[in-house]
Order: C-alpha cells, then structure tokens, then sequence
C-alpha cells in the first residue's frame, strides 16, 4: 500500500500498489476524487476528471 497526498487538503490517501491507471481513489479527509497513474513503480495522483452531464445527449 502506498501513502500518497492528497492534491487538494494535503492529507494522506491510501493506494493499492497495484492499482492501474485510471483508477479513482476519493481522499477520507476532504473527500476530492483523485485520478491513479501507475506507471511502472511510480504511483502518481491527479484531480479526476469531472463529470458533465449529458442531459439526455
């Protein structure tokens, strides 16, 4: 498990080292959806995309 911080609040956010890019892990603190990039051994977080809505498109 790797202990990476939160983008938004600064507090840890726990990952599975085995998590894949495009994963979404949510901050227990702030509650900020991040976005996983695993790449090799380097585990590294974004803010995750927002959703629009489509309204029916």
């Amino acid at each position: 498990m790797e202990q990476l911080a939160c983008l938004v609040c600064k507090d840890e956010v726990s990952v599975e080292q085995d998590a894949t890019t495009g994963e979404i892990v949510e901050c227990s603190s702030c509650g900020q959806e991040l976005e996983v990039h695993n790449e090799g051994n380097l585990i590294t977080l974004e803010l995750a995309p927002e959703i629009e809505e489509t309204w029916g498109e």
